[in-house]
């Protein structure tokens, strides 16, 4: 009786699994791609900007369009400099010269210009190996840059998998293909890097001799010729149908070519590398529990220019349908846009904007005009080039528009923030409208323009979303400001709010991203494979998971086979990284040296208990600064200076790098990420208050005086104390110490250096920024940076890498530069700074040092640390830019040359923070003295006093409690 109760049970429960997933099952509709339906928006820009492309094309509206081709030829320059420029006979296959034009220095050309007009401008390029990063160049027009957008072109390198087949581990797992350049000659017309523009861009030349340069930004490009065009009218597909009927054109006999998306023939970026995608047991291939290699794109494949190529092979002359399994899951509320060409031409014009609106599940899109209308493309018999590039298409308006007012709408901030401050009087009535007599004006354009936006986007997609939702704030806003100019001082922090909102809108809508499974050729009309998995399929693969989650080991990545010599390495970072890194290794290090690495997964806080019970590993990666010389002190860390070639492969980092692994006379790791400050400043606003970037502390009281003057702030970093229980030094105050030869402890490190007079001065000197000059304790300085707020501070040097992906409304308008420094009676300046790094370290009770040893040489080496580092940059985009610590690495990672040479130009000032026993109390302490100077308004030189007594307590503890001399 009971074992029935149970049965019936079971059943019950069975029956609600299959009725709860069948009623949320999507359904297995075949959808259409579309173009879209409306008219385009028309961007409403600042077309008085005159350095706009929009301006410019104002300018030359009436001009004309000459119809003739004019060529120059790469090698035919009549001046280059800066860099060493080679002229080149047949190079990679060309059937004639080309020049090659390295990653720095500048090339020109006469141009002979027949007839004035408006022309497009295309070259014919190979990209030069280089740094894996896509080629940059600025266009020159006779002396000077025509419009903002032709200073920064960019070109494409071409990409494909390293393996034809997709490799598995030992386990069964399918392994990602490492992308590796395939370049080739490509003809690309000079365009909008940012894709805000459809078309490419025109340039006016005036009849007769023009001069034409361009100045490398990054990385090399060999040159066969520049042409002057004009660009053909792409046929409407109502036009090319018609055409079909006159020349008798058939639809080809039943037939289905599938090509798996992730066997794509080429990329132009190495982050669309294949993906795995477990979401849907319709996926091809697929397995439950095993990672399986069967998508491409997802959010990798989201960036304007970005293309993937297929290669079919069609039987016989026909005309052919094109349908693509894919899935759009991450822009709700707005659609990804993609253009398509077969052999490098737009088959006609519906095929420039392809939309692909939000869907969470996977569904058969065949290119249409409607349900039973796919477009049929003519195909000769033979191998073709399908390819598929991320456009902005009606949405780039859209973007122009809001980018513009978002720059207004910040401009107008910085003029009411130079009257109220941001910390308003609540009291006082600053009579805005008056002092600032435009403010109305533009906040009524502007709510009437973003009004638009929203508008449009509700119409396109049939449904309000956030999208719109964010614009509608701003509108609301904007016209009960409008209404109520007096109430503008107390809502600025919710005006700011929602400017920083339209930035972040900016980004949002900018990326594209879908997710491809395959795509299928086939005659008009032809069935095609479902794209959703029936409800069967779907138990059996949420119940399949779930018992895969008890039997499959998650944690080891990659081959686990134990060779003869093997060791264990544990990673603390995330899945990518480390999977990154366990290819990297399968593919050099162990056939190289026939040691087997089992590479574990770990959370940060596992190591030390692991040790202690002799479960640890041999070697630990991505330690904390304060994790070496704490393992060694109490002997479980190894001494890596008893190796015999140390000194050799310490010469790999600067000695900064080194300097807090030292401990005793040993050595007890190595640096692998080693970053440090630089000074970042907004070009725009320092132009507009006539300042530049400080180049000493007494430059940066200057700037303070003026920036303070507008109601603007000068930034400097201060660690975060919530959750922070290992707080290091102050990086202001470091600098101010170590630029005027402090240290922050004595020569034998018994004791704490910070009551000396240089530590006292330079305390002093830290403490007045906050309370004589009323710094702000807590800052977002990037979005403060990105407002205008804060134009210029002191930050890590990774903040490049979060600006240059995460603000794109400012592209362009900022750069960074070597901190201020202190300068000498000789009139030379010092810009010390201090570093952060994190380590590769040793166990002591590691089974086989040697292979431990050989593989911290093999992961500092240089090779590695590029490789690394461009798998992680081209895997997750810019904002996975990798800080090596390798000196000689970080000069082939893709940073733009000027850039490189900043980052190199501080990197030598750098110097390390010593680690020692009861060193962490130093940092700590000295943030207590910090902030008793400023909330509780104590003598600076009393507050550090104070503190230095318990940092040389802690630290004579710890030298008692380890029995050191």
């Amino acid at each position: 009786m009971r074992s029935r109760k149970k049965m019936g049970l079971i059943l019950v429960l069975v029956l609600a699994l299959v009725f709860s997933i069948w009623t949320i099952y999507p359904s297995r509709d075949q959808s259409t791609g579309t173009v879209h339906a409306l008219e385009d928006f028309e961007a409403v820009s600042n077309t008085d900007d005159e350095s706009s492309y929009e301006h410019y094309l104002s300018m030359h509206a009436s001009s004309a369009k000459p119809d003739n081709v004019i060529r120059i030829e790469g090698e035919s320059y009549v001046q280059a400099e800066g860099g060493a420029f080679e002229v080149v006979q047949g190079y990679e296959g060309l059937d004639g010269k080309a020049v090659i034009t390295p990653e720095t220095g500048s090339i020109r050309w006469d141009v002979p210009v027949q007839a004035s007009g408006l022309y497009h401008v295309r070259i014919h390029y190979y990209p030069v190996e280089g740094k894996s990063s896509g080629i940059e160049r600025r266009l020159e027009l006779n002396g000077q840059v025509p419009f903002r957008g032709a200073d920064v072109l960019l070109f494409d390198r071409v990409w494909g998998n390293r393996e034809e087949d997709i490799r598995r581990d030992d386990r069964g797992n399918d392994l990602r293909p490492r992308q590796v350049e395939q370049p080739e000659w490509q003809l690309a017309s000079f365009r909008d890097s940012a894709g805000y523009f459809e078309e490419p861009f025109q340039f006016y030349f005036e009849k007769g001799t023009q001069d034409l340069m361009l100045t490398s930004l990054r990385e090399s490009m060999a040159i066969d010729y520049i042409e002057l065009y004009q660009e053909e009218d792409v046929p409407s597909y109502a036009d090319l149908q018609a055409s079909y009927e006159t020349r008798g054109l058939k639809p080809a006999e039943p037939v289905m070519l599938k090509v798996q998306a992730e066997q794509a023939a080429s990329k132009s970026s190495p982050t669309l590398s294949p993906i795995s995608d477990r979401s849907s047991p319709s996926l091809e291939p697929y397995h439950v529990s095993k990672i399986r290699i069967n998508a491409i794109g997802g959010i990798n494949w989201k960036l304007p220019g970005e293309w993937i190529e297929w290669e079919i092979d069609v039987p016989e002359d026909g005309l052919y349908q094109i349908a693509l399994k894919v899935k759009q899951d991450q822009l709700r509320g707005i659609y990804a846009t993609r253009s398509l060409t077969i052999d490098g031409k737009v088959p006609f014009k519906e095929m420039k904007r392809i939309r692909f609106n939000y869907s969470p599940s996977w569904q058969t899109q065949v290119l249409g005009a409607g349900e039973e209308q796919p477009y049929q493309f003519h195909l000769e018999k033979g191998k073709h080039r399908i390819r598929m590039t991320v456009t902005l298409g009606d949405i780039a308006p859209l973007l122009r528009t809001v980018e513009s007012s978002v720059l207004e709408l910040n401009e107008m901030y910085r003029k009411i923030l130079m009257i109220t401050s941001n910390q308003p009087d609540p009291l006082r009535d600053y009579q805005l409208e008056r002092r600032i007599p435009e403010m109305t004006e533009v906040f009524e354009r502007q709510a009437e323009t973003l009004s638009s936006v929203a508008a449009y986007l509700e119409e396109a997609t049939g449904e309000q979303s956030d999208k719109v939702a964010i614009l509608n704030a701003m509108v609301v806003q904007l016209k009960d400001m409008v209404a109520r100019p007096e109430t503008v001082p107390k809502r600025l922090d919710t005006f700011k709010i929602n400017v920083g909102g339209l930035g972040t809108w900016i980004l949002t809508v900018r990326e594209q991203p879908i997710t491809m499974d395959y795509l299928v050729v086939s005659q008009p009309g032809g069935s095609l494979p479902d794209a959703n998995s029936s409800a069967i399929q779907q138990v059996k693969h949420e119940l399949g998971a779930y018992v895969a989650s008890y039997t499959e080991d998650y944690d080891s990545i990659g081959n686990v086979e134990q060779k003869k010599d093997a060791i264990t390495v544990w990673i603390t970072t995330g899945r990518d990284q480390a999977q990154v890194l366990k290819g990297l290794i399968d593919d050099s290090f162990t056939p190289d040296t026939d040691v087997s690495v089992q590479l574990r997964l770990v959370p940060p806080n596992i190591l030390l208990p692991a040790t202690l019970s002799g479960e640890g590993p041999d070697v630990a990666m991505q330690m904390g600064e304060d994790i070496p010389v704490n393992y060694a002190m109490r002997n479980a860390a190894a001494d890596l200076s008893k190796f015999p070639d140390f000194e050799e492969i310490s010469g790999r980092f600067r000695e900064s790098g080194l300097t807090p692994y030292r401990y005793n006379d040993g050595v007890y790791a190595l640096p692998e990420q080693q970053h440090f400050p630089m000074l970042f400043y907004r070009k725009d606003i320092l132009n507009e208050l006539g300042l530049e970037p400080p180049k000493t502390w007494q430059d940066v009281y200057n700037a303070i005086a003026v920036l303070q003057k507008h109601n603007m702030e000068f930034y400097l970093p201060i660690e975060d104390t919530l959750n922070n229980a290992n707080l290091v030094p102050n990086s202001t105050f470091a600098m101010l110490l170590y630029q005027n030869d402090g240290t922050f402890y004595t020569e034998d490190q018994k004791k704490s250096a910070l009551d000396s007079e240089i530590s006292m001065d330079a305390f002093k000197r830290w403490t007045q920024f906050y309370t004589n000059y009323k710094f702000p304790l807590k800052a977002d300085f990037p979005n403060r940076f990105r407002t205008g707020e804060m134009p210029i501070g002191i930050a890590d040097y990774t903040t490049y890498n979060m600006l240059t992906v995460m603000a794109p409304e400012i592209r362009n308008l900022w750069d960074f530069t070597i901190v201020p420094g202190t300068e000498l009676p000789d009139g030379s300046i010092r810009h010390e700074v201090a570093s952060a790094t994190s380590a590769v370290m040793m166990l002591e009770n590691a089974g086989n040092k040697e292979a431990a040893w050989k593989f911290m040489k093999w992961w500092t080496d240089e090779q590695t640390q590029i490789e690394y580092g461009r798998e992680m940059e081209g895997l997750m985009g810019a904002a996975a830019r990798y800080p090596t610590a390798n000196i000689k690495a970080l000069q082939q990672l893709p940073w733009p040359v000027k850039d490189y040479q900043n980052l190199e130009k501080q990197w030598k000032w750098v110097q390390g923070i010593p680690q020692l026993p009861g060193g962490y109390f130093t940092g700590r302490h000295l943030d207590n003295a910090f902030r008793k100077v400023v909330n509780a308004n104590e003598n600076p030189r009393e507050a550090l006093s104070d503190y230095v007594l318990y940092i040389d307590d802690e630290i004579e503890l710890k030298r008692k409690e380890f029995n050191l001399k």
